[in-house]
């Protein structure tokens, strides 16, 4: 009977043992939730990961000219050891002014793109996309913490593109420093997350 009963409490152990999973499962801890902040950097990466594909789909080993966007944001002046330094409010109306300038440049490209039946079009719409969306959950943000909306510059855009090699040589002078803008971008919003927490 002893040994009846060991087997019998050990099985009834295995059972509640069995349902751990269960009890813990049916109280999760609560996850937090994205902030503002948090989508403005995902967006970012993902953009800059799209960004990324666009150049190493349509490389190519020629040398591009450079210069030929005159009214891009400088990135020049951008380096590493800002971040730290970061104001909230400026550096958020700054970026949003910097994507609506892309986003003109981006614009004008697909327009040219489409007519040269440019194989990245697909993408590049894709991209526009996710630009604009970015520029609107920015542009909520920047109003949650009552930043200014600073005008973008007006675009200095190419003139009339006649050969598809323009229209490549462009798009990878503008997707490079894209490139670099998103990726600055992104931590940016990182090191501005706490500063916003402070705010709200």
């Amino acid at each position: 009977p002893a040994v009846l009963l060991d087997s019998s409490s050990s099985l009834l152990f295995s059972l509640l043992l069995a349902q751990l999973p269960v009890f813990t499962s049916a109280s999760p801890v609560p996850q937090r939730r994205p902030t503002d902040m948090d989508k403005l950097s995902n967006q970012t990466k993902n953009l800059m990961k799209l960004t990324q594909e666009l150049l190493r789909e349509h490389a190519f080993d020629s040398d591009v000219e450079p210069h030929r966007f005159r009214s891009l944001p400088e990135m020049s002046n951008r380096s590493a050891n800002d971040f730290n330094n970061l104001e909230l409010k400026p550096t958020l109306s700054q970026l949003h002014a910097d994507l609506k300038l892309y986003e003109h440049h981006f614009e004008w490209l697909n327009k040219v793109s489409k007519k040269h039946h440019h194989p990245g079009v697909p993408k590049l719409v894709e991209m526009i996309r996710e630009m604009k969306s970015l520029i609107s959950l920015l542009h909520r943000q920047m109003q949650r913490v009552e930043a200014p909306r600073v005008a973008p510059a007006t675009p200095s855009l190419p003139p009339h593109l006649p050969y598809q090699f323009d229209v490549l040589q462009s798009s990878h002078e503008l997707l490079q420093h894209f490139k670099l803008f998103c990726d600055w971008a992104y931590r940016a919003f990182i090191s501005l997350k706490p500063k916003v927490t402070a705010v709200q």
